[in-house]
């Protein structure tokens, strides 16, 4: 463990407009990391693979998928980046309200990294987000984008 973790770029890929709020208040009130936010798989792909406004966009060091996105869901988008050479490396950590097991199990068979279910409450929501920064930041290594 670090005592001076490094500033991470986090990719959020989430389409709630109150989960975004509240991941953007975990950000900017606890945690000292950058956060880029995409709202569907569509996008979250094109930023990752650095296509059109995302040309200039930085590789993240980890990503927070939602499953239940517009245009192209989680699942798809986390099969993508576990399946792309250039991409796969890159920490993915499930965050969303579902706990259905089969999610859960689609999710691991899929090598997302962690699967957390949303908290519905505030606090307990910035409690998981700081667990989660936390963790990846301080705890594990991650590696050299």
């Amino acid at each position: 463990m670090t005592d001076d973790p490094r500033i991470i770029n986090v990719l959020l890929v989430e389409d709630d407009p109150g989960d975004v709020l509240m991941t953007r208040e975990a950000f900017e009130e606890y945690l000292h990391n950058r956060l880029d936010v995409v709202t569907d798989g569509s996008e979250a792909l094109a930023y990752l693979r650095n296509e059109g406004q995302y040309a200039d966009a930085p590789r993240p060091d980890l990503i927070l998928l939602d499953l239940n996105l517009p245009r192209r869901d989680g699942r798809e988008v986390l099969a993508e980046v576990k399946g792309d050479p250039d991409l796969q490396h890159i920490p993915v950590i499930v965050l969303t309200t579902s706990q259905a097991e089969e999610d859960v199990l689609k999710s691991y068979q899929l090598h997302a990294n962690a699967y957390v279910t949303k908290p519905v409450d505030f606090e307990g929501f910035i409690e998981a987000i700081k667990h989660i920064d936390h963790f990846f930041v301080s705890v594990v290594k991650l590696p050299n984008s």
